[in-house]
């Protein structure tokens, strides 16, 4: 009993970090974009976390986690229902680690999250209705059905060697990071992102202290992320989680601020930031296999790939604010692949599982968002009108400022 109460009380500590990332994304949203969008930022966030724990309570978990399924589809019942003894009581044998109650909450703030990504790449164009529709959609049925894949029994658990994701890579990031670019590749740049030749214009961000310290809160939100993946209080296990993770955050940081310094002759603090994040989404598939060493080249080849990905994204005309599609989308597939190349799992059948789980979220992700988006698009319509895009979102869609002392006429 006393194992158990340790080992919950971790866990519940770690779902608190991860429900203090949503702060951080908030944060880091909209202090890369313009003021006068700050508040449709703000409310899709809040909606995202609000609605998304209630979709998953009624059917998410239990899609997720369906119990014996056919390793594609499963459904356990609408709502929650805990396991509970002869007696009637709580069972408390539900998992040596943690109760159901805690599985549920812990797991229930990974789903919101990977309806946050796409938010940010979205961000200053997308209309807030449509937007809506599709994080019930996405958070309520695709990802769950994508997650019991793996975490919940599903055909990539049960490979040969098995398909291996420790705290969501390709699971959290890259499901996503799939929908953000089908997103932002159906809803257009913004006006005056590229210019008639089609070369990208810099749109700076009104608050980049606030997208500092959005990372800042991320990062440390990470280590529940992560760490609470570890699914106990194992002292061992814990700790050289955490350490992986924080230097594969350092090192993502430092090699995209030099590579970004060498390449463009300054020294680009969004940069920086995002080569953090890409260090800690590298990071997540194998962050218990993993050794410092593993973990600070995984970070630092993640933060070079920052920096190409951002210029890859720009050279396609595709327009995303925060740089969601390097981050989490890019740097999720490195992740992901980088278990079958270092750390204690590696070799060559890992690596293949590796890619057949990479492909397998790929065309899955891509096809639900694309539907989705596509015929929110042909009916209902996805963009704002050029008149709301450039006076901004918020007087247009929710009737306030963020900042009414200090509002500027920026067009």
């Amino acid at each position: 009993m006393e194992i158990l109460t340790v080992n919950n009380v971790w866990m519940m500590i770690c779902t608190g970090l991860v429900f203090f990332m949503h702060l951080g994304f908030s944060f880091l949203e909209i202090g890369l974009t313009r003021q006068k969008n700050t508040i449709n930022i703000l409310f899709k966030n809040i909606f995202i976390i609000t609605v998304g724990l209630l979709l998953y309570c009624l059917v998410g978990f239990n899609l997720m986690y369906p119990g014996e399924f056919n390793g594609f589809l499963g459904f356990a019942g609408f709502g929650l229902d805990a396991p509970l003894t002869t007696e009637g009581a709580l069972d408390l044998t539900y998992n040596e680690g943690y109760t159901y109650w805690t599985d549920f909450l812990f797991q229930g703030m990974f789903a919101a999250t990977a309806a946050t990504i796409v938010s940010g790449a979205v961000a200053e164009r997308i209309k807030i209705g449509p937007f809506m529709v599709f994080v019930l959609l996405y958070v309520g049925i695709v990802y769950p059905i994508a997650g019991s894949w793996k975490w919940g029994g599903g055909f990539l658990q049960t490979l040969e060697t098995p398909f291996y994701d420790f705290a969501g890579s390709t699971l959290v990031h890259s499901v996503g990071g799939w929908a953000a670019l089908v997103a932002v590749y159906l809803l257009g740049s913004r006006i005056g992102k590229f210019d008639e030749n089609g070369k990208p214009q810099a749109i700076p961000g009104h608050n980049v202290p606030l997208a500092t310290a959005g990372v800042l809160i991320l990062w440390l939100g990470w280590f529940g992320f992560n760490g609470g993946s570890v699914l106990s209080a194992d002292p061992s296990l814990t700790s050289l989680t955490l350490v992986t993770t924080s230097l594969a955050a350092a090192a993502g940081g430092v090699v995209a601020f030099l590579v970004s310094t060498l390449m463009y002759k300054n020294y680009d603090l969004t940069m920086f930031l995002n080569g953090i994040l890409g260090g800690l989404v590298g990071i997540t598939a194998g962050a218990d296999v993993m050794s410092p060493t593993d973990a600070i080249l995984i970070g630092g080849i993640a933060g070079a790939i920052i920096v190409f990905g951002v210029a890859l994204v720009d050279k396609l005309r595709l327009d995303d604010p925060v740089g969601a599609i390097a981050v989490h989308l890019i740097c999720g597939i490195w992740g992901t692949l980088a278990v079958g190349i270092f750390g204690s799992l590696a070799s060559g059948a890992q690596f293949v599982s590796q890619l057949i789980g990479v492909g397998a979220y790929a065309v899955f992700c891509i096809i639900t968002s694309f539907i989705i988006i596509f015929t929110l698009k042909k009916t209902v319509g996805i963009r704002v009108s050029e008149q709301e895009e450039v006076e901004g979102l918020d007087p247009h869609e929710h009737g306030i400022s963020a900042y009414p002392d200090f509002r500027l006429n920026e067009h």
